[in-house]
């Protein structure tokens, strides 16, 4: 697990997550890349945890999702089934979790005022954390193939990943509007969404 988990995530971060998972009795599993999460938790009717973690994260996006799968077990562990699964005890639970992680030697210096901003108040998810989520785009391997919706001009026709078509309008407050072109439907999206450009 040691070796695997080197592959994935920051050198000094490889012995406290192993540690984790030991503690909490993950089974943790990399799968190949799913567009609609990064990772999810789940208690098995086994009574196992199960985590799964795509693979195709960088180092510091997988150690994020990590932790926060892992802050969820222990959430449920500590406070019980009934709460809400992003509520105010996962929040606190994930926060604690992460300290030990928010340092120089774990994160980059650019990363970390931008880290330590999110763990005031984390969300659902690091993607939903605009300022976040494009500062961690920067250390992704793989060549960026799509444009964020910010950068797109407004009026700008672009496709999602399912090969829905939209038009860019106006910014509301922190999101987009786009119209669906096949339905006319009004939609709003962040502005780090991944779309291809059309026209």
């Amino acid at each position: 697990m040691n070796n695997t988990l080197q592959k994935y995530l920051p050198e000094l971060a490889v012995a406290p997550c192993f540690e984790l998972i030991k503690t909490h009795g993950v089974h943790l599993k990399i799968v190949s890349h799913r567009v609609t999460r990064h990772g999810d938790y789940r208690r098995l009717p086994n009574g196992l945890h199960q985590i799964t973690v795509n693979a195709s994260l960088n180092k510091y996006r997988f150690l994020i999702t990590l932790v926060h799968e892992i802050a969820h077990l222990v959430a449920f562990e500590t406070y019980g089934r009934r709460i809400k699964p992003h509520g105010v005890e996962w929040k606190r639970t994930f926060q604690h979790l992460m300290v030990p992680f928010i340092k120089p030697e774990v994160f980059p210096s650019q990363l970390l005022p931008i880290i330590a901003n999110h763990f005031k108040n984390p969300k659902a998810s690091s993607s939903t954390d605009a300022r976040l989520s494009i500062a961690l785009k920067a250390f992704d391997v793989e060549e960026r193939q799509h444009s964020y919706v910010y950068e797109l001009p407004k009026g700008s026709v672009f496709r999602l990943y399912n090969g829905r078509l939209f038009k860019k309008g106006n910014k509301k407050v922190k999101r987009y509007e786009c119209v669906e072109l096949s339905t006319g439907r009004l939609y709003l999206f962040q502005p780090n969404a991944e779309v291809e450009l059309v026209k």
